[in-house]
């Protein structure tokens, strides 16, 4: 079986977190060369040398708290604000009383902003809001009246703090819903797998069961009602808990005569193949060829990835049991390969009585998903695409298209038809 997808996360805050331990340097640098360049004019030079020395040691230090939110902890913002504050409300201390009144910086200088931020980041604008409030009203403080800078620069703080802090909270609420929108997307592809898985095995086995069992009687006519609780049970679960529709009829498989088991088919071409190695598509598609099935194919290797040649196999074979269940043991069908420069379409085409319009939606909604999940999920899985064109009267026509070198879901529904076939084109019938 495929490992499951797995949902890689993303953290849409580191990149603002290696910003701040890179602003918290160069803001450290900036207030240290603002000193050196008017140290003549401290008069006590001592105090604002000693909070230097503090302020450098403590921010390389520290650079490994500022990595992500996990190592920045409530302890280490405390004492990050703490030091900040302590070097606003030296600044009258170590400067003079002039400078200050002529709105000199403080200290720290913008190296305050860093521990704003971090609260920011941290915490969101809420936190952004109680820090820039306490850097404030140390400014406040430090100059001894509200002169129109200092008002200036806080209000600054402040808003750019709540604002950054705002954002930080609508990106994290923005990676919850992609994790989980991921996580959905994962789980949907691996339950439309098992119900492809289940399709393509259980549920026929389920409705050969009791179709038998009707038939021979007795004991075997209990089991085979059982089996065909089962059947719907099952149906109803893979079909995302849809309840079935009272009355509906389902699906019955009977002999294969002249219609090969798809998945055994798969699996028995697959046994020895390498896992990186291209798989000869002709390989898987030769043994549906029987008295009742045609296969057209190019005379050279038609090479696909192995999973993806093992999708479009099993598609062909879910097709071809499409074909005996609803076109009757005695029907014709014809398998067409064409290999092309960028993609390879299998075509299979059916003398049947076609499907009516819009059949498929209500089996879908009955439950039987054989189209939906064996033929065109399988397509979408390997990023190809699935026509299903039919008209009543005059048969039906699958056809899969498998880009070569891609991965990705291909949306150009391209379609051919070829020459010395009975093939017919009628409406599409949609998804």
């Amino acid at each position: 079986m495929p490992k499951r997808q797995r949902v890689m996360r993303m953290s849409v805050e580191q990149p603002l977190w290696r910003a701040l331990a890179g602003y918290r340097v160069l803001t450290m640098l900036y207030a240290v060369g603002l000193f050196a360049t008017g140290y003549g004019r401290f008069p006590r030079p001592w105090v604002a040398i000693a909070y230097y020395c503090v302020l450098s040691v403590w921010t390389l230090a520290t650079l490994p708290k500022v990595a992500n939110a996990a190592s920045c902890t409530k302890r280490f913002l405390a004492a990050d604000l703490a030091l900040a504050l302590t070097g606003i409300l030296l600044t009258p201390v170590a400067d003079a009383p002039a400078r200050i009144a002529n709105g000199g910086p403080t200290l720290p200088s913008i190296w305050t902003a860093g521990a704003v931020l971090a609260f920011a980041v941290k915490g969101g604008w809420r936190w952004a809001a109680a820090a820039s409030t306490a850097v404030a009203a140390a400014n406040l403080v430090e100059r001894g009246s509200p002169a129109r800078d200092t008002v200036h620069n806080v209000i600054l703080v402040w808003v750019a703090s709540i604002a950054i802090g705002y954002v930080v909270e609508v990106a994290r609420a923005s990676e919850r819903t992609l994790a989980r929108a991921l996580e959905i997307e994962a789980a949907t592809r691996e339950r439309e797998r098992l119900a492809r898985d289940i399709h393509d095995g259980v549920l026929q086995v389920l409705a050969m069961v009791q179709r038998r069992g009707a038939v021979i009687g007795g004991e075997a006519a209990e089991l085979g009602r059982l089996a065909g609780e089962q059947e719907v049970a099952l149906r109803t679960l893979v079909s995302g808990g849809l309840a079935p529709v009272p009355g509906a009829s389902r699906d019955t498989s009977g002999d294969t005569a002249g219609y090969p088991a798809g998945d055994a088919v798969v699996r028995t071409v697959d046994e020895d193949t390498d896992a990186d190695a291209p798989v000869d598509l002709r390989a898987l598609l030769a043994p549906y060829a029987g008295a009742r099935v045609s296969l057209a194919e190019p005379g050279a290797p038609v090479l696909l990835r192995p999973a993806a040649a093992r999708e479009v196999a099993a598609a062909v074979g879910a097709a071809l049991d499409n074909v005996r269940r609803h076109a009757g043991e005695d029907a014709r069908a014809w398998i067409l390969v064409e290999d092309e420069p960028e993609s390879v379409i299998v075509t299979v085409r059916d003398d049947g009585p076609g499907i009516p319009e819009g059949r498929l939606a209500q089996a879908e909604g009955e439950g039987r998903l054989g189209v939906a999940l064996s033929i065109r999920g399988r397509l979408r899985d390997i990023g190809g695409t699935a026509e299903l064109i039919s008209v009543p009267g005059q048969g039906t026509e699958v056809e899969l298209n498998v880009p070569k070198n891609t991965k990705t879901t291909n949306d150009s529904g391209h379609t051919k038809s070829a020459k010395g076939a009975p093939w017919t084109r009628g409406k599409a019938e949609s998804r």
